[in-house]
């Protein structure tokens, strides 16, 4: 959906008595690194005469201390959804104009629902992608390693030390990111994975211990490459990610196969939200931004490319048969009853968590 005339009208007045400019020379975007479709940003210039500047981070912490330390610069970012609450509630965000977002409407109801718990109202966000974390193997690898039984779809594939040490030879790699593998950790000790009791957290921390030694790297960002190039077999990661290695695996004629799978006990799935920061130099320019992404032919074409599924229901006709179908990017009604959403924690809670986590990665 496009700007009718009359929403045109209505938008260009909503601006005038905002006192921004709707053609605005500049739009600064942080966002997670291999996030964007091919032409997600030279289709945006081209309809709006903006230029865009777009740097990129690669953890939900590192964008959260850029933000903290105000006057960032930015007038688009994308935390996920649990870290976008504890922000917005820090005063972070400015709420949104949805006057100037008719293209909300694209958005699946039920999952704007869900995100409502961590943001009430959907005030402060909008659906950019979603995901879930599971595990990325090297098919070849891991069998050789382990045998062709091994338990693929259970997380004791990772928390089991006897099979994750036969791993550390051909590389493990683990997501650098303490709330996710802590309420996987919880998960898999049957506990709540969004649990406020730092009794659990000490139990996960134990349980985490055990299999430190065998983790080769704590990665957000570079274990994508890492799993195409062979140099890790087993890595705890994104869905979308995982498809990209697979990709690039395949473009660069590897013999490997590269999978990504969700154990059967269940996952974690997060959403990352478009945001619009509370100094954003132009917030104008950035609600111009959301509205494009969520153009039917935008939002298909940043899956096609990343892998990472659209809240855009639209938009899903337009994805590439071949992802749309993919159990693992699209899981199906099963499989998505055994998923959990991440939740946003006490301050406590997230204390412990990255005292935590420091001492997990530095082996104290």
């Amino acid at each position: 959906m496009r700007f009718t005339p009359t929403l045109r009208r209505l938008a260009s007045a909503t601006l005038c008595c905002l006192g921004l400019t709707a053609q605005a020379a500049e739009l600064h975007v942080y966002n997670w690194s291999d996030y964007i479709g091919e032409q997600t940003i030279a289709g945006f210039e081209k309809q709006t005469g903006i230029k865009v500047k777009y740097d990129v981070y690669d953890s939900d912490d590192t964008l959260q201390a850029k933000m903290l330390t105000g006057r960032a610069g930015y007038d688009v970012v994308v935390p996920t959804s649990n870290y976008m609450a504890r922000q917005a509630a820090a005063g972070i965000y400015q709420p949104l104009n949805k006057v100037l977002l008719p293209n909300l409407a694209n958005l699946d109801p039920q999952l704007m629902k869900m995100v409502a718990s961590a943001d009430p109202g959907n005030k402060y966000g909008v659906p950019y992608a979603w995901f879930t974390d599971g595990l990325g193997l090297n098919l070849n690898k891991v069998k050789a390693a382990l045998g062709n039984d091994a338990p693929l779809d259970s997380w004791d594939l990772l928390f089991d030390p006897a099979r994750l040490g036969k791993l550390k030879s051909c590389g493990v790699s683990m997501l650098d990111q303490a709330s996710d593998v802590f309420a996987i950790t919880l998960h898999y000790l049957h506990k709540d994975p969004n649990s406020k009791n730092p009794a659990d957290y000490q139990a996960a921390f134990e349980t985490l211990k055990k299999i430190r030694p065998y983790i080769t790297q704590f990665n957000s960002s570079g274990y994508i490459n890492d799993l195409a190039n062979g140099d890790v077999c087993l890595a705890v990661g994104w869905s979308g990610d995982i498809g990209i290695a697979r990709r690039r695996a395949a473009d660069a004629g590897k013999h490997y196969q590269i999978a990504y799978v969700i154990p059967k006990s269940g996952a974690p799935f997060s959403v990352d939200m478009m945001t619009i920061p509370k100094d954003a130099p132009n917030p104008a320019a950035a609600h111009q931004w959301i509205n494009h992404i969520l153009q039917p032919d935008v939002a298909a074409g940043i899956t096609n490319k990343v892998f990472y599924p659209t809240p855009n229901i639209p938009a899903r006709k337009l994805v590439q048969p071949a992802i749309a179908s993919d159990a693992g990017i699209y899981p199906p009604p099963a499989v998505m009853q055994t998923l959990f959403l991440l939740q946003p924690l006490p301050t406590d809670i997230l204390r412990l968590q990255n005292r935590l986590w420091t001492q997990l990665k530095t082996g104290r």
